[in-house]
């Protein structure tokens, strides 16, 4: 029996699924850049729930780094997390800095295809999260 400390997970958890659904309502709303960012703060959220929830340290602020953090958990990861990861990083500092493109402004990069698919990607981190948790709870 694997020790989990749900209390733990959960208040992570809540706080990835309300990041989610802000970024949905950013992209309804055209705010492709903030929607992209805030998908990847929500998948973040949702890894450091498992991360914490395990007993580890959950630094930092990279998808990929906590996703190589959760390996050693013994969990069993989805075969594509670490693709999310790195397409979800990408999107932690250019929506929010105007320097992180060599001219103009990080809205003018951001597209609906772009948002989307970072909802997609973030969603499913958040899916994989609960079904761990479910499946530690039950152990």
């Amino acid at each position: 029996m694997r020790l989990f400390d749900m209390d733990e997970f959960i208040r992570w958890l809540k706080q990835a699924r309300h990041t989610l659904s802000s970024a949905e309502r950013d992209m309804f709303a055209g705010d492709y850049a903030w929607s992209c960012f805030k998908s990847q703060q929500s998948a973040e959220f949702a890894l450091k729930a498992l991360v914490r929830g395990a007993g580890r340290f959950a630094g930092g602020h990279s998808t990929l780094k906590l996703y190589e953090v959760l390996r050693d958990t013994g969990f069993e990861i989805p075969e594509h997390l670490p693709k999310w990861c790195r397409d979800l990083d990408r999107h932690y500092i250019p929506p929010r800095y105007p320097d992180a493109y060599p001219a103009g402004s990080p809205f003018e990069y951001y597209d609906r295809d772009t948002a989307e698919q970072a909802l997609i990607f973030a969603e499913r981190v958040v899916r994989y999260a609960e079904e761990v948790a479910a499946s530690a709870e039950s152990d």
